[in-house]
């Protein structure tokens, strides 16, 4: 089945505009013009990806995104921010939200089709290996949960595929760039400091007190992730 996706927006015209062009590509549209509604949407349609303007009435984007992330049953969904905001601040404060990419009005419709792909490709579950472990941390690639010393992480999708590319590539130096490239993928741009967000939503879910940080800067060239001796 086709995937599914919720746009959250009130302008009537880009509404018009993004369901002629995600059903051209073959994607089932629902709609919510304010944030209440969106917030009903997601619970009865489980969308997998969902288009969230910033300015909504009742209820603005940035809320709904964080309501998103903290409901166990939604927090794994995809969420990209639309918004006429383009200044870099603003583009932080969403990804800070839990935004897993951020496109600035008016866009390309291409361009926004290539990020949906790119986002849903990543967001499916792979059976190849089951799970992933090393130290202290263990990720269940197929239920989309991530355990450290037996305490559940929570992660939304973006910060999930990088932890996995971090395990994956324990011991490396990995630049922004190359994170970009193999976390976000080719196909899409996004800028350097959008990798900088994550890993700091990345770190903050990790480490609780006491814990040591497994991913360390590399100053000038980009990030470690170590397991440390346990």
């Amino acid at each position: 089945m086709n995937s599914q996706i919720l746009i959250v927006e009130d302008e009537a015209v880009l509404v018009t505009m993004l369901r002629y062009n995600l059903e051209a590509d073959g994607y089932r549209v629902e709609e919510a013009g304010d944030g209440e509604e969106a917030l009903l949407k997601i619970e009865q349609c489980k969308p997998d990806l969902i288009l969230l303007d910033w300015m909504l009435p009742r209820l603005s984007g940035l809320d709904v995104c964080r309501r998103i992330r903290e409901k166990p049953e939604t927090e794994g969904i995809p969420v990209i921010m639309l918004t006429a905001r383009g200044e870099e601040s603003d583009r932080v404060r969403g990804l800070d939200t839990g935004a897993d990419d951020y496109v600035t009005k008016p866009f390309s419709p291409k361009e926004l089709l290539a990020r949906i792909r790119s986002l849903l490709r990543r967001a499916e579950p792979s059976g190849v290996h089951e799970t992933i472990s090393g130290g202290e941390i263990v990720m269940d690639l197929a239920a989309h949960k991530v355990l450290r010393n037996g305490r559940a992480i929570k992660l939304g999708p973006t910060e999930f595929r990088l932890l996995r590319y971090f395990m994956e590539n324990a011991g490396r130096v990995l630049s922004r760039e190359h994170l970009l490239d193999e976390v976000w993928g080719r196909d899409i741009f996004v800028e350097e400091r959008t990798v900088d967000v994550h890993i700091r939503r990345l770190r903050k879910a990790l480490n609780d007190d006491g814990e040591l940080d497994p991913i360390r800067t590399v100053r000038s060239a980009g990030y470690s992730f170590e397991f440390g001796d346990t």
